[in-house]
């Protein structure tokens, strides 16, 4: 069973209230909410109904403010950090591909 410390090294443990999440990106609680909106990503729901956080959410929260405060346009800004999250995942695939291959051919 996992213990709390370990949840909480979970970058996808949504530990983060709105308030403090907003308090950490700098973002408002409204901005918070019209990323969940433009599905940047979907936040937890407590069996209260509120919204809670991951770390890995707020780095999109924070990466989305900064963009938004520079003037792109918020569709534009999920559309692109959907995609640079794609490639992410793309390229991680693809190395650890190239380690299993090199540890075979060893």
């Amino acid at each position: 069973m996992a213990q709390p410390d370990d949840m909480l090294d979970d970058e996808d443990y949504p530990a983060y209230t709105m308030g403090r999440a907003a308090e950490i990106t700098g973002a408002s609680p409204d901005f918070l909410r019209r990323l969940d909106e433009a599905k940047l990503f979907t936040p937890l729901r407590s069996a209260g109904g509120h919204r809670r956080y991951s770390r890995y959410q707020l780095r999109l929260a924070a990466r989305a403010r900064e963009m938004v405060d520079r003037g792109t346009a918020l569709e534009a800004v999920c559309r692109i950090i959907t995609l640079e999250d794609q490639l992410d995942d793309a390229l991680r695939h693809h190395q650890s591909d190239q380690h299993r291959r090199h540890a075979d051919a060893a």
